[in-house]
């Protein structure tokens, strides 16, 4: 049962069942809840204390489901002004105090911002092809036991620097949660 196209409902936590509302845009794909239920049934459904980064914000749908499980801190980086204002509103009407919202290019913000993270998500439009770019420079972002969160039309490989810890695929969208590879994982 979908709500239409502009919105999506956050599945779990404090703000269950509340309504986001984005602008349409052909990049802007909302991660969909059976996909969104996955990823927090693997993360443990509340992530409390943790401190996640939302690169390609969007629709907000990752980052706000994160912000509603207990997150106690959530960046959201989103280049789109009107996007952003979209995600404005919503952290307005949440009151969601510990979302810290960046409009910038999510590249520019990773070259500019220092803090570390213990989740990521990364889910950039297709067409741009920057998986492999960001995730190269996600190591120095992670806490040590840090995950990413990767969506896309293709799946990623495991290789040196990454492990796929789990993954699914729903329709067209591929996606996995990742964790440094071996002695990577206490990279510092």
């Amino acid at each position: 049962m979908g709500l239409g196209q502009g919105k999506v409902r956050i599945i779990g936590g404090s703000w269950r069942s509340r309504v986001i509302a984005f602008p349409v845009r052909s990049d802007l794909r909302p991660t969909p809840d059976r996909v969104r239920e996955t990823l927090f049934n693997w993360l443990g459904q509340e992530l409390n204390g943790l401190r996640c980064l939302d690169l390609f914000s969007g629709s907000g749908a990752l980052g706000f489901e994160a912000a509603s499980r207990g997150a106690t801190k959530v960046v959201m980086v989103e280049s789109d002004n009107v996007v952003f204002q979209a995600l404005q509103r919503n952290k307005k009407a949440l009151k969601a105090d510990h979302v810290e919202l960046m409009q910038m290019d999510a590249l520019n913000f990773l070259a500019a911002d220092r803090r570390r993270f213990d989740l990521v998500f990364i889910d950039p439009p297709y067409r741009l092809e920057l998986q492999s770019c960001i995730l190269s420079q996600l190591p120095q972002r992670l806490e040590q036991g840090g995950m990413v969160y990767l969506e896309g039309d293709q799946c990623i490989m495991s290789d040196e620097l990454w492990h796929i810890w789990r993954k699914g695929k729903a329709g067209k969208v591929n996606y996995q949660l990742l964790e440094l590879s071996g002695m990577l994982n206490n990279y510092g």
